[in-house]
């Protein structure tokens, strides 16, 4: 039986995470022998053992392996509706939030922001966004594929607590030595800059593609070297004891920029209780939408209302980048301070 090589559209696809999720799944399925998906142009190449299937018979099969974490096949090319009237709603639920905000930093119940740096509400609150944006999706589809394991042994509420766990415990240890690491490199007001400013252009990044609109930004995200997200997504195909706590582990280095703009934060601060802290808040915000996913068919992104609330939590974002990014400028005095928090 000859080979056969079929390119489909991929629908759902929309970071990084997502190539590697899509080509970890396609590879399990038997008579699969080359998988590479491509986030530029929305496709997978498919190469494998397919009988008689026809491409489209070929595109539903597989869709079966991948719909579980919000994917699906086709043959025709996708139009990406941009939906710019979602921003009806967008725009005055982000200045509600930005009023808001406002009114309970002036008021000193929530410190959300600090005119040095970064604070545990401003990462418990980023925590929350990313573990509803569709990156962080891709941890959901970790857990959902780690459940599915662990389902057939009708296990299905203790290796849940424990990836979750494993997740929270490891974020704080992990976040902890890229915190110590930090103080090795004994970072000056040029260097805090630099960070600064990688942390609010890689935020800023973030919040443009979760708008949806600007389809070309997506290729800038930045990500964790393949081959370690590689190892990590193959983690929770393994049935053991200990498998939970090893993919709650891995979660940290999946290429998901909201983590990554959080671990570059970490650095500059050059304490491990603190790199640990900061970390371990950003991961609590994950936990309460990460929790319904691993319990029940939770999903933002199937929602009929996904479109309008990505486009406020981009605007969430870029307005949480644009103080990182000015704070940065005030910090090397290029400006004077704005914002009298």
């Amino acid at each position: 039986m000859p080979e056969k090589t079929f390119i489909f559209q991929v629908e759902g696809m929309h970071c990084k995470a997502c190539e590697m999720m899509i080509d970890s799944e396609l590879k399990d399925v038997p008579y699969i022998t080359n998988v590479r998906s491509n986030l530029n142009t929305h496709t997978v190449e498919v190469v494998g053992y397919f009988g008689d299937m026809g491409e489209k018979e070929a595109a539903e099969t597989l869709t079966k392996f991948i719909v579980q974490n919000s994917y699906s096949l086709s043959v025709e090319k996708q139009i990406r509706n941009k939906n710019w009237g979602d921003f009806k709603m967008a725009i005055p639920i982000t200045l509600g939030f930005a009023v808001l905000f406002i009114a309970l930093q002036k008021m000193g119940i929530v410190n959300l922001v600090n005119a040095n740096s970064m604070t545990y509400g401003t990462a418990f609150m980023i925590g929350i966004i990313a573990s509803l944006s569709t990156c962080m999706a891709v941890v959901g589809g970790l857990v959902l594929s780690m459940s599915a394991t662990f389902a057939r042994e009708n296990d299905k509420v203790k290796p849940q607590l424990l990836f979750h766990i494993g997740r929270i415990v490891s974020f704080f240890i992990l976040g902890g030595v890229i915190g110590m690491l930090g103080a090795t490199l004994q970072l000056g007001t040029i260097g805090t800059f630099v960070l600064g400013l990688v942390i609010g252009l890689t935020m800023l990044l973030m919040g443009v593609n979760l708008l949806d609109v600007f389809h070309f930004t997506k290729i800038f995200q930045p990500v964790m070297p393949k081959f370690i997200s590689k190892h990590a997504l193959g983690v929770s195909k393994l049935n053991h004891t200990l498998t939970p706590v090893l993919v709650g582990i891995v979660t940290f280095f999946l290429p998901c920029g909201f983590t990554q703009s959080m671990q570059i934060y970490t650095l500059s601060t050059g304490s491990f209780m603190q790199g640990g802290l900061t970390m371990l808040v950003f991961a609590l915000g994950t936990l309460p939408a990460l929790a319904l996913v691993s319990f029940s068919s939770f999903s933002i992104k199937n929602s009929s209302k996904s479109g309008v609330f990505f486009k406020s939590a981009g605007l969430i974002v870029i307005m949480f980048a644009l103080f990182n990014l000015i704070n940065s400028l005030v910090i090397i005095g290029f400006i004077p301070p704005i914002f009298n928090f």
